[in-house]
């Protein structure tokens, strides 16, 4: 095995690991789930049956990953983060469908969001903590509340900090800014 599973996690049967992944403690994966290469899931994870994750994936404690969830390369879950995959959930629904939901390459959603099923978090996009998100995510763009709203743009390439604030080029990193201005304050893309 080139990948670490707990010996308290369940990993049911038709399960591909990639390698240098890691499945921490009280995870349950289902069958037919995909992970990637270099993955993270943390204490107490649920991955559904057949739910897809890229490689570089980081799903912290307690997160539920419905069936219906795709989620590509390099994507921050944080802990109690939970997707939905039923708009209209009841228990007696025997015909349910289960709605698609796609999580973007670098996409980050913060400690304690949901996300209701059907929609697309886009490419580098962030999900600020405690958000509900009930509409698509833009590429490189930060939301938060609930519902979650348009806050800002985020960078669209890795700097030292997500959220580079500096007016024209950046000491640290040596990448040229441009500042986007989001309701009072000005923000940058660092290209």
């Amino acid at each position: 095995m080139k990948y670490f599973v707990h010996e308290t996690a369940i990993i049911e049967a038709e399960v591909e690991i990639g390698e240098n992944s890691k499945i921490w403690h009280h995870a349950q994966v289902r069958k037919g789930a995909t992970i990637g290469k270099n993955c993270v899931l943390g204490k107490g994870v649920f991955v559904d049956a057949n739910v897809k994750i890229g490689n570089g994936v980081k799903i912290q404690n307690r997160a539920s990953i419905y069936q219906g969830v795709i989620i590509e390369d390099d994507v921050f879950v944080g802990p109690h983060v939970a997707f939905t995959n039923d708009r209209y959930p009841r228990a007696f629904n025997i015909e349910w469908e289960c709605i698609p939901t796609i999580v973007k390459k670098g996409a980050s959603i913060s400690a304690g969001s949901i996300v209701l099923c059907g929609h697309i978090i886009g490419k580098y996009a962030m999900v600020g903590a405690g958000s509900v998100v009930t509409h698509d995510v833009p590429d490189n763009i930060l939301v938060f509340g609930n519902p979650a709203r348009y806050k800002s743009v985020v960078c669209i390439v890795f700097c030292t900090s997500c959220l580079c604030i500096c007016p024209t080029i950046s000491s640290s990193t040596n990448r040229y800014c441009i500042v986007i201005s989001s309701s009072s304050y000005g923000l940058s893309i660092c290209v």
